[in-house]
């Protein structure tokens, strides 16, 4: 992209336009009762109390057919196409965490966008001060309308009351995400 200033003169724009897909989540589910239930924890502080605590949570309200765990050795990383062909594969819903960082919460947003592109409902967990991350994530990657699971921050120094606290947020907005019912964030992070 180009402007010419003066007569002569032409100043290029380095920026350029940035094109941004759309691409559709995967469809909701009606019901969550009889789905099998995947969990993937990128293996981040607390990430496996926080999954482990919100299965069981989820669990007194609905009957999965399975539960399958699955853990990625780096947060910072995404989970390997091989892992996520797994997981799609294993489980008809994803439950993902945590982002609560830079790098772990876009991995995760990522990660959850690959299952999306499947066909596996997923709801990524981060944290509220990684909210704005989390809508950038999304824009760049192309999937806006994924919406996340947001729990109070921090989870790497919590109690157990703490996790008990963040468990019950994963709760009641990870139905919300795999029915389709959840409210998008309001977050104003726009690129450019």
């Amino acid at each position: 992209m180009s402007t010419v200033i003066e007569e002569g003169v032409e100043v290029f724009d380095p920026r350029g336009r940035i094109r941004f897909e759309n691409l559709p989540l995967s469809a909701r589910k009606s019901k969550l009762d009889g789905l099998r239930l995947g969990i993937l924890d990128n293996s981040k502080w607390n990430a496996n109390k926080l999954l482990r605590g919100a299965a069981q949570a989820l669990g007194s309200e609905i009957e999965f057919s399975a539960v399958n765990y699955y853990t990625k050795h780096s947060f910072s990383k995404d989970a390997s196409p091989e892992l996520i062909a797994q997981i799609a594969a294993e489980n008809d819903l994803v439950l993902t965490a945590i982002g609560d960082c830079g790098s772990c919460t876009s991995a995760c947003i990522r990660d959850a966008i690959a299952l999306e592109k499947l066909g596996i409902p997923s709801a990524p967990i981060v944290t509220t001060e990684f909210v704005r991350e989390t809508e950038l994530t999304r824009q760049a990657v192309g999937m806006r309308t994924l919406e996340p699971v947001v729990i109070s921050h921090p989870v790497s120094s919590i109690t157990a009351d703490e996790v008990a606290v963040r468990v019950q947020q994963i709760q009641a907005q990870a139905q919300e995400v795999w029915l389709g019912t959840k409210e998008p964030l309001k977050v104003t992070a726009e690129l450019a």
